[in-house]
């Protein structure tokens, strides 16, 4: 596991199975013609350096620190998805995103996460399990929650498999093991961790918690802005920290080597000796 500051412009190495990853800290606002912007800068520098997958955080595609609702829903079919859609097939990037989607009762929306393939076929929708009705949040009252029976969302690039949660749903240890369960080689976390007390620290001993006790690597990428942590960080599957960011707007890539996963796992056969199973909850 490497973090490439100035990474070389071929793509990540198909023999061996490495896959590069870029990391798009950013910050996103209430005006959904300027987040696009955002996202084809997002696009140009995974393109420059050479990723296979790039990902932005959640809400990518509006954000109000108040909250998300209805108010910047935008259909599966709309304008950021869409262009997710033709950057990623245009360039040959695979992309994660978070963005809202209209909610089925009308008056809430969906927290969702979008997973593109390289071809640009939306390969997955992950609706947010966990919604933020903690520290003095109620996101249940803006959002719906996604089931939590649902079908783990993954995503198959070189050598690794890929599933994705967003934020909130760090706190929540079976929801990480259900997605390696799954086959999930990476966990990748896109999220708008809102700022306050310990809150920081709560999210960089989380995400490498999640890496040690699954031994996994894990990509945790924060909104940076007003109101948000930023912070993004990649931790290997021994939970050592391989990038680590602080509130600044920037791109930066990594590369992720299956090699390193399973000699990690077979040093730690934790996942092969543990003894107990995920069931989703019944509501």
């Amino acid at each position: 596991m490497t973090d490439e500051g100035a990474p070389p412009v071929t793509p990540g190495d198909a023999v061996s199975g490495v896959v590069r990853v870029t990391v798009a800290q950013v910050a996103v606002s209430g005006d959904h013609a300027v987040n696009r912007r955002t996202a084809l800068d997002a696009f140009g520098a995974a393109a420059a350096a050479g990723a296979d997958l790039l990902v932005l955080p959640e809400y990518a595609s509006a954000y109000d620190r108040r909250g998300v609702g209805p108010e910047h829903a935008e259909p599966a079919d709309g304008p950021f998805v869409t262009l997710l859609r033709e950057q990623a097939a245009e360039r040959g990037i695979a992309v994660v995103a978070g963005v809202t989607l209209p909610g089925a009762d009308g008056v809430r929306a969906v927290n969702v996460l979008v997973v593109v393939d390289a071809s640009g076929d939306l390969a997955g929708v992950y609706r947010k399990v966990h919604l933020y009705d903690a520290f003095g949040y109620r996101e249940s009252e803006r959002l719906e929650p996604g089931p939590a029976d649902a079908d783990a969302v993954t995503l198959r690039l070189g050598g690794l498999t890929f599933g994705v949660l967003t934020c909130y749903d760090l706190r929540f240890p079976e929801s990480a093991r259900r997605l390696v369960d799954a086959g999930a080689d990476v966990l990748v976390y896109p999220a708008a961790w809102v700022a306050g007390p310990l809150k920081a620290d709560h999210w960089h001993t989380l995400l490498r918690a999640r890496a040690i006790e699954n031994t996994a690597a894990v990509v945790g990428v924060g909104m940076t802005g007003p109101g948000v942590t930023g912070r993004t960080l990649v931790a290997g599957p021994d939970g050592g920290v391989v990038l680590e960011l602080g509130e600044e707007q920037t791109f930066r890539t990594v590369e992720l080597d299956p090699a390193t996963i399973a000699e990690v796992r077979a040093a730690n056969p934790s996942l092969a000796n543990r003894r107990y199973t995920v069931v989703p909850a019944g509501r």
